[in-house]
């Protein structure tokens, strides 16, 4: 099968479908549903991707798109998801959902939460959602593939953020991404 992943160069994914005998394809450019790179694409995998999918590409490619998101859903939806958890002290965690019309309020197909320990980093809760969310996705992948997997609308409002709205917390980044997480719990909802 020619899967085709949207976002920058993630090896453990790309290993993943090379060793399940799937053709891949990669970009991060805008992608219009008349690219030539979907020529025989049959399943789309957005991981990190920039760019929003338009409605005519979506349905293009019905229940064959899906989005690798470092949130627990429908919290943090958007941008910086990870960042927002600590600052929203929201649920932390991984999802696998279809890429619907919204930005990030597909139906739920796989969802795992993720505790943090008191000495965490941006950084280091970074990389634990990121390892997180592709051990889900490696695990799943034939289930996914096939569409075997029993979908969950996601049923809250839950909470959405734009690149835009960390600006008036990034004073709060004294360290930048190694800024520890105590020190972010609950300042948005100041």
């Amino acid at each position: 099968m020619k899967v085709l992943l949207l976002g920058p160069h993630r090896p453990n994914i790309e290993a993943c479908l090379h060793h399940r005998g799937e053709d891949i394809l990669r970009t991060e450019e805008p992608l219009s549903s008349e690219s030539a790179l979907l020529e025989n694409v049959a399943f789309i995998v957005s991981y990190g991707y920039r760019h929003i999918l338009k409605r005519d590409l979506i349905q293009r490619f019905p229940k064959r798109i899906i989005n690798l998101h470092i949130s627990m859903l429908p919290w943090n939806r958007g941008a910086d998801p990870n960042l927002w958890s600590f600052l929203e002290d929201t649920p932390k965690g991984a999802t696998i959902h279809y890429i619907d019309e919204g930005l990030d309020t597909g139906d739920v197909l796989v969802q795992q939460e993720v505790d943090y320990e008191r000495n965490d980093t941006l950084r280091t809760s970074y990389e634990r959602l990121s390892q997180t969310i592709e051990d889900l996705f490696m695990e799943h992948w034939p289930a996914l593939r096939d569409n075997r997997l029993t979908a969950k609308a996601q049923t809250r409002k839950g909470t959405s953020h734009t690149l835009k709205d960390r600006e008036k917390f990034t004073h709060l980044l004294h360290l930048g991404w190694d800024t520890p997480v105590r020190d972010l719990i609950g300042k948005a909802l100041r």
